[in-house]
Parts: structure tokens; sequence; C-alpha cells
């Protein structure tokens, strides 16, 4: 491992998150940044010995704000904190995700406004190098004051309680502790509350969904150029003086991908003056639809960015007699963003289930439900049937969670996100985004197969062939669900991706033209 990257100084990026949490660069804290952590820390004890009332550190929670606490109980207002709040219920959120909270944390701590003790981050980071990962339920998070409950779990380990995921194990975090040859730290004034305060459950949902998504909107572009190749559509569409009079930044790159990928198509020439106008929708309409939805990633991955990069503790101390109870913790700004992302990958289903229809129609000279011999065989009817069933129930995810709330601690919390909830419905709708594009694969391919001899361009060629070999073409009937389960795992692997881009690269061909549109 030979990248490094400083917490609390340097800027952190989706693409770096993720490398740190696969191990593949180290987070450390740099001189720089420990004398920060120290300082903060340092302005928390004279908070505590003043006896000058501040939020946390010597008043009680929530409604409780009132309540004086005195200097000799600040550290165990702390832990009781962590217990009280540790209220989650339901599985585990995947140990990924538990591990880029881990990592939020310490880069949000790690800038010196939190009152955190520097061996406190040390064991945080110990439990990030060597993936020692705490047990944190799905739900109980109203995403505001923080994520109260989930964070409150994450933590848990640092005292002996709770549970940690130790390759693939879950153990007492105390046995794990003893086994380390370590023991249960003792949180100080104000610690508690700056682990648990902040939105790093909405957060680490984002940042994950923001790659999966990006995957997604690849993989939409490419096999609907391959859809478009077993329709014998037209590239025109996505001619780029088209886009450039309606320049949408997402359009203009589907529109740029697409054509790229069809540029001297066999099969693409075969048809130029056939009499057929116009494509229907789901073909002619990708750089709008496709690009909408681009438009949305884009707009959730530069406010992920804002929150990487910022400090959601409360209160925020600048000094002993500078702090500040504010709002920093509240999860609107992801909130708002990632409901939208949910509409926009629900989109992708949407119009990949349109194509799955059309190809099993029987037109274009496509035989109906692309099987020589229909009747006797169903061919591709039903599979259609599957994404239309998952294309329904991603609308009814869509509803945004955001535009709910319930007050919290006896009012004193009356406006919440919902963010924790929207951030985990994203996640089920690509879930089933990912099966409708195996789908769509499955289609596809069956129908370039009828378009022999005639050849499509080296990248289209390229995935045609991995599919191939994965799954044959359909002379009969015979159980889809084994051909569908194999082609999503080309999907959630990313072999499809890394064919198109080496077949790519081997012929100089270049699908992205804006680096905008990358997480680095």
């Amino acid at each position: 491992m030979s990248r490094v990257f400083n917490y609390g100084t340097n800027h952190l990026t989706i693409g770096i998150c993720l490398d740190i949490a696969a191990g593949k660069t180290k987070g450390v804290i740099n001189p720089g940044a420990s004398d920060s952590i120290k300082t903060s820390w340092l302005e928390v004890e004279k908070i505590v010995h003043s006896h000058n009332p501040v939020y946390g550190i010597n008043t009680g929670f929530g409604p409780l704000c009132d309540t004086r606490i005195s200097e000799e109980d600040t550290s165990l207002l702390q832990s009781n904190l962590l217990k009280s709040h540790s209220v989650g219920v339901g599985k585990p959120i995947p140990q990924e995700i538990a591990k880029l909270m881990l990592i939020t944390k310490v880069h949000a701590l790690a800038q010196g406004y939190s009152g955190i003790a520097p061996a406190t981050l040390e064991r945080i980071i110990w439990h990030i190098d060597n993936d020692i990962i705490p047990f944190v339920p799905e739900k109980g998070s109203v995403g505001a004051s923080g994520d109260l409950a989930p964070l409150s779990h994450l933590f848990l380990p640092l005292l002996g309680l709770g549970e940690v995921f130790v390759k693939g194990e879950r153990s007492p975090s105390i046995k794990i502790l003893k086994a380390n040859n370590l023991e249960p730290l003792t949180l100080g004034p104000k610690e508690g509350l700056a682990l648990i305060n902040g939105t790093q459950f909405i957060l680490s949902f984002a940042i994950k969904a923001v790659q999966r998504l990006d995957n997604a909107l690849n993989l939409a572009d490419l096999i609907g150029a391959m859809s478009l190749e077993g329709l014998m559509g037209s590239a025109r569409p996505f001619d780029e003086r088209l886009h450039s009079i309606r320049p949408y930044k997402g359009t203009k790159l589907v529109a740029h991908r697409l054509f790229t990928l069809l540029k001297d198509s066999e099969i693409c020439n075969s048809h130029v003056n056939c009499d057929r106008v116009q494509d229907p929708y789901s073909l002619r309409c990708m750089p709008q639809v496709h690009g909408a939805s681009r438009n949305a990633w884009l707009h959730l991955k530069e406010l992920t960015e804002i929150e990487l990069n910022s400090v959601t503790d409360n209160p925020i101390i600048f000094n002993a007699d500078d702090t500040i109870s504010g709002g920093n913790f509240h999860g609107q700004p992801l909130a708002l963003p990632l409901d939208y992302a949910t509409v926009a990958a629900a989109e992708l289903g949407n119009i990949a289930d349109r194509r799955c229809y059309l190809m099993s129609e029987g037109r274009y000279g496509l035989p109906k439900v692309l099987t020589s011999e229909p009747g006797l065989n169903s061919g591709l009817m039903i599979p259609q049937y599957t994404t239309a069933a998952l294309v329904t129930e991603n609308k009814t995810l869509c509803f945004p969670a955001s535009a709910d709330s319930v007050p919290t601690s006896l009012g004193q919390e009356d406006h919440v996100s919902m963010g924790s909830i929207s951030g985990r419905k994203l996640h089920q709708v690509i879930d089933n985004l990912e099966y409708i594009q195996a789908i769509e694969l499955l289609y596809a391919a069956q129908a370039m197969d009828f378009r022999r001899p005639l050849k499509s361009t080296p990248v289209i060629e390229a995935c045609h062939e991995l599919v191939r070999q994965h799954v044959s073409f359909i002379q009969e009937d015979r159980v889809f669900a084994t051909d569908i389960n194999q082609l999503h795992q080309l999907v959630i692997n990313g072999d499809l991706l890394a064919t198109a881009n080496g077949a790519a690269q081997k012929h100089n061909i270049k699908l992205n033209n804006d680096d905008e549109f990358g997480i680095y």
C-alpha cells in the first residue's frame, strides 16, 4: 500500500474514501491535524473546569439540555449517551458501509472542532486498519441530531460493548479487544456526543450509491446500445449537433457515448437508407432519459463530496469561550438529493423495461418473443414480466422519505430529515435496477444474434462475446432464471464494464469525454 491520505487536512473524495475502505489507501493523522485535535480536546477540558454551560459537555441532551451535569459526572454522561442511544433494529448494514462510517467520522473529527481525544481517534483508526468492523443495525435513525442510533452502535466497541465483524464472523467486542491486548476506552467530556452527532450513516450510503449508480449509468448506455443494434435503430439521434442546442451535461455525455459505441457499426450502416423515419422513445431518447439520470447523479456526487469534507458535529468548539450549538448534523442537504437519485435510478429501469418489451414484440424483423419457434416455445416472453414487477416495486420506493418529518426528543427536534431512509431506499432501487439490466442484456444479446452475419462495433461485439461465454443463444425454452443470475453477476461484478473498457482502450475509443463525471 503506497498511497497515504491525511485525515483532517487532505481533501477527501468518494474514490479515495472507497479506496481506504478497500485497503488500497492508508488513512493517517499527520502532525498538523494532530495539533488541531489536541488543541480542541484541551479547550473542552477548559469548558469543564470553567463551569460555563455548554450543550452536551456539562448539560443533558435533547430536551434535557437545561439539566446541569457536575464536573465529576461529565465522563459518565458520555458513556451513558452511547448506551442509551443504541436503539437500532433490523439486519446489520453491509460491513463496507459501516467501515465507510468509521472513515468519514475520523475525517470529520480530525478537523479539530469536536473536542475528541487523540487516543479515541487512534482506536477508531485501529478498527479501520485491522478491518474490525462494528455491527450496526440498519433501522432507527431519523437523520437529524446526527444518525444517533447507528453511530451509537458503531462506537459501542470503544467501550467494550456491542459486537464486531472479524473476517466475516460476528463476535462480542470485548472478546476481540482482549484478543488484541486492548482495554475499553473511558470517554472524556464531549466525546460521546462528538461520536454520535453527524451524518455519517446517511453519508456512507450516499458514497456507495454514487459508485453503484455510476456503474448502472455506464451499463445503461452500453446495454442500451446493444438493444438498439438488436432492433436496428438509428444512431442519428446521438449526433453532437443535436445536443449542442440543448446542452445538458448528462445528455451530452450520453449522446457522445452512444454515438461512439455505434460508430462504423455494420448493423447500423446496413439500414441507413431504410424508410423507418424514427425510432420509439426508449431508443431515440436515451440521451435525454439516461442523461437526466446522470444529471441527478452529478448533483448527488457534488453534495456528497461537500459532506465528506464537512464537520457535522454539535456543538462546534472554536475555543473554550466560543462554541456554537447549531444544526450541522441535520441530514436534509443529503436527504433531498438521495431521494432525487432514487427517482433517477428507477427511471433507468423504467426505460430498460420498455426496450425489453420492444424486443419481444416481433417488430423490425425480429421474431416474436425472440425465438425461432414461438408457440411451442415461450422464448423471452416472461423475463419481461420480471422487469415489469421490479419497475413497479421501484416506483413504490420512490416516495421521498425527506418529504416526511416526525418530531422527536419531546419536540426539541421538531423537524427531521429521514435521510437515513432515503439512503437505504436508493440502494434497494439500485438492487432492482441491476436485475433489470441483466434481463435487458439477455434480450439484447439474443436480438443481436438475429442480425448475423452483420457485426456491431468492437466494444459491443466484445460485450456480446462475454455474454455468450456465460449464456448460450436461446434455441428452445429453458430455466431462464439461471441465465438471468449469470448475467446479473456480470453486471454487479463489473465484468461487463471491464470488458467494454478493455475493448475501448484496445481500439483507442474514448467513451467518456467529461472528467467531471468521475469519483476521484
